[in-house]
């Protein structure tokens, strides 16, 4: 190696992922540098500049809905020999094994506790231990479905286990979009190289929930995944994965439990669940037999598993397993169930609860990491060689009066991994997070893993919130790539399942579809109105300056009353472009799972557009440079085409596409009718008029429809035919409410209301029918079209209501109860 990658040095005497002890670079590192041509800064530059855009396009990002920072991930993988993987993997497997025979036992017969193996405090005064969880099985060999854990090399280049995650493990998602991103930007190295794929490990969840599944699920079990929702700070991790695997992403307000089964509710009637993967803490996820506050979770949720009506995964109270006290026990409970060593060592963790161990905790916070037994106290873990003596004496306090709630860790001098920093391959602590599924024969592990860095060079904490840097990890193989268990099997065709929504997604779909609607009618309106601006606004008093003073008027109107570069960038006022798009993005992420992936590129494409301008006028004093925005609006207007041509034809016509479709006829329609009431209701002269005309034909992409079709004069009359009767006209009135009728047929609706929507639909249809637009052209002395007027209003009232009332019959859901802790009951 040359150039750039010959620079890098290891960050200290500890392990180094691409150096040797020599400080010769590892086998697979040269071999990767000289097949991506990697030497150079410009070049490995150049990758992370192109990561970072496909981040960016895919819509990644830590964090929810209104906190998201974007996904950092480096364009150098951590690189593993097949050799040492397979250790890693071994030990993984056996630790799964493990930790699920742990939980079996506490939740069932409890040797471990009654022979004194397990501390019963470690269990029982765990806040993960649900005793309302005692007896609730899941089918088949294993009771945790699925494992996660945070591992690192030791300066001996060993590995260990930092901290198990079995709540709701995230990060799957993550992994797979590192990857996605990776095998794009070093396509080259990907095709060439011989690497172990990740993909089989997400084929093997999808079987193994369904082996999982209870019997009453019969043949085809139905599946969804449990999310908090849009301002989870795993939000995408969920939505992704949900998408990857084909299964429902749903709220705890979309299901409800009834004759001791959990069902999703969808448009008109109920649809069983049989296997629910939660990514909700378990003490949230049932407010009836739980925590009684929580609104993210279903009322008699662990009643229905308990039954058997619905398998839950990872298994309600599958949390206790995060104890970190329990990583001091783990070698002697596994010579104690297993008859085994324990395979992969965790980092040496002292128990408080223990006198001796506690006394050794509190005589030595300066060089330990202290840590809370429990995340869910709120309590983070402490570096002790950061604290003032002040602060060692209140947390030496804190421990004494808790001593169960805390352990003390033995700092791991983690590996380090070259990670692109400005300029130059800095040497970052590194840590993996590797997952594991529960097959009928043990344990199957990712062939890959999640990597972060720390965010800084000689950083020792690496987590999201300090800003760790993603990294893909690629295990090299000696063999070509495989497919072990394909997806594609023979045999009979597999019975399809007929995909439902709920209500809050019917909702979203909806408002996705409106959004993008309104934002593209926004940009063509400020569009049309930035032309006449550039031509007229300095001739006030003439007759284009009268033009546009019309136009203006009807801009604050129909959209918000503020400057025409207001109404481009200013996300936070209500009825501009940047608004619109804001929505979209927002409905969009909450419907993830329905959309095709290429959504977010035309989304990214926009925020980025409207950001890059935001900043623009920023610099420039006052705001405004009298640069025209007509440039910006074609960059948006070619986004929001995008999005209309994937929902026109990538999207299959399901129900969530027909509310989709409803919301854009809807918007269409209303917001053609604030047009043409701004704008014609009053005749003035034949100039003006032209102007004006001309202005309204060119925002509803008719004009040159109409100067075809009218190809001597233009007037009133003939626009008010093409833009409310033309029914093969896509932007008039007309063809939008034979669009709505037809959706509308689509949609199930259960419950009162149709009889009200449809009837608001036949009256303006009566409207138009009657319609004369040679009588409604004609003026009064004063130059008003009064007729025009009181039909547009008519015609506006009734588009209004019918919205509401598409949210009275499809979208209502009930209203979260607040409920009784569980605690409470026990208490009295």
């Amino acid at each position: 190696m040359t150039d750039l990658l010959t620079t890098y040095q290891a960050g200290g005497p500890g392990h180094d992922e691409m150096l040797q002890s020599t400080g010769a670079a590892r086998a697979a590192w040269a071999q990767m540098a000289d097949l991506v041509n990697l030497h150079s800064w410009d070049q490995i530059s150049g990758r992370r500049e192109d990561v970072a855009r496909l981040l960016e396009d895919h819509g990644v990002q830590y964090g929810g809905e209104d906190s998201g920072q974007a996904w950092n991930l480096d364009p150098l993988p951590v690189l593993l020999d097949e050799s040492e993987w397979a250790s890693l993997e071994a030990g993984i497997a056996q630790r799964s094994e493990l930790l699920d025979e742990i939980l079996t036992d506490v939740y069932g017969p409890r040797r471990l506790l009654a022979t004194g193996v397990l501390p019963p405090e470690i269990v029982l005064g765990h806040p993960g231990f649900l005793r309302a969880a005692d007896g609730v099985t899941l089918p088949g060999q294993h009771q945790l479905f699925m494992t996660a854990a945070d591992v690192a090399r030791n300066a001996d280049g060993s590995w260990q286990v930092i901290a198990d995650r079995t709540q709701a493990p995230s990060g799957m998602g993550y992994a797979m979009e590192d990857r996605r991103v990776l095998a794009q930007v070093l396509a080259g190295l990907y095709r060439k190289a011989r690497i172990h794929r990740i993909g089989p490990f997400f084929h093997a969840m999808r079987l193994a929930l369904r082996e999982v599944a209870p019997p009453v699920a019969g043949d085809v079990p139905r599946i969804a995944l449990l999310t908090p929702g849009p301002y989870s700070e795993t939000a995408f991790d969920q939505a992704y994965l949900s998408a990857m695997l084909g299964f429902p992403l749903v709220e705890g307000g979309d299901l409800v439990v009834d004759g001791g089964r959990l069902w999703m509710r969808s448009m008109d009637k109920l649809e069983p669940v049989d296997v629910l993967i939660r990514r909700v803490d378990a003490e949230y996820c049932d407010p009836l037999d739980l925590r009684g506050d929580s609104q993210l979770g279903v009322p008699g949720l662990l009643h229905a598993a308990r039954q058997g009506g619905v398998s839950v995964v990872n298994t309600l109270g599958s949390g206790v397993l995060e104890n970190a006290a329990l990583l001091t026990f783990l070698p002697k409970i596994c010579r104690e169930l297993r008859g085994q060593e324990l395979l992969l060592g965790s980092a040496v963790t002292y128990w408080c609860g223990e006198r001796s161990m506690g006394s050794h905790v509190i005589a030595n916070l300066d060089r330990l990491v202290i840590k809370p037994t429990s995340r869910s106290r709120g309590l983070r873990s402490v570096l002790g060689w950061t604290l003032t003596t002040a602060e060692r004496a209140d947390l030496a306090a804190r421990i004494a009066a808790e001593p169960h709630a805390w352990v003390g860790q033995e700092p791991i001098e983690a590996s380090t991994a070259p990670t692109v920093a400005e300029g130059r391959l800095e040497a970052r602590a590194t840590l993996l997070r590797t997952f594991a599924v529960a097959r009928p024969d043990g344990y199957q592990v990712m062939s890959g893993a999640l990597a972060r860095v720390a965010p800084v060079a000689n950083a020792v904490l690496v987590s999201n919130s300090a800003g760790a840097i993603a990294k893909d990890v690629w295990v090299l193989s000696s063999e070509p790539y495989a497919i072990a268990d394909p997806w594609v099997q023979e045999g009979p065709a597999p019975q399809q399942v007929v995909a439902s929504i709920s209500p809050r997604v019917a909702e979203d779909m909806y408002w996705f579809g409106r959004y993008v609607e309104r934002a593209e009618a926004t940009v063509r309106l400020l569009r049309a109105v930035g032309d006449r601006w550039d031509d007229f606004h300095a001739q006030r008093g003439a007759t284009g300056g009268q033009a546009l003073a019309v136009l203006l008027d009807a801009l604050a109107h129909i959209t918000a009353p503020g400057s025409l570069s207001a109404l481009l960038v200013d996300a936070g006022l209500e009825g501009s472009v940047a608004y619109a798009v804001t929505r979209l993005a927002g409905a969009a992420a909450a419907v993830r799972d329905q959309l095709s992936s290429d959504t977010w590129l035309a989304i990214s494409s926009m925020e980025r557009t409207l950001q890059r301008e935001r900043s623009r006028r920023a610099r420039v004093p006052g705001g405004a440079d009298g640069a025209s925005p007509a440039p910006v609006l074609a960059r948006v207007l070619e986004s929001l085409l995008a999005l209309q041509g994937l929902g026109s034809e990538s999207m299959v016509r399901d129900v969530g596409w027909y509310l989709m479709d409803i919301g854009t006829r809807l918007e269409r329609a209303q917001f053609l009718v604030a047009t043409l009431e701004a704008t014609l209701t009053r005749r003035r002269s034949a100039a003006v008029d032209s102007l004006i005309l001309e202005s309204v034909l060119i925002a509803s992409e008719s004009v040159i429809t109409y100067r075809r079709r009218y190809q001597t004069r233009a007037n009133a009359r003939t626009l008010l035919d093409l833009l409310l009767l033309d029914a093969r006209n896509p932007r008039s009135l007309r063809f939008q409410l034979d669009r709505l009728r037809e959706d509308l047929a689509e949609v199930p609706a259960g419950g009162s209301g149709l009889q009200s929507r449809d009837r608001l639909l036949d009256d303006v249809d009566d409207l138009l029918a009657e319609l004369d637009t040679a009588v409604v052209a004609d003026t009064d002395e004063g130059g008003l079209r009064r007729r025009l007027a009181e039909l547009l209003d008519s015609v506006g009232w009734r588009l209004r209501e019918l919205d509401a009332d598409l949210t009275r019959v499809h979208f209502l859901t009930p209203t979260p109860s607040q409920w009784l802790d569980a605690g409470i009951w026990g208490a009295a």
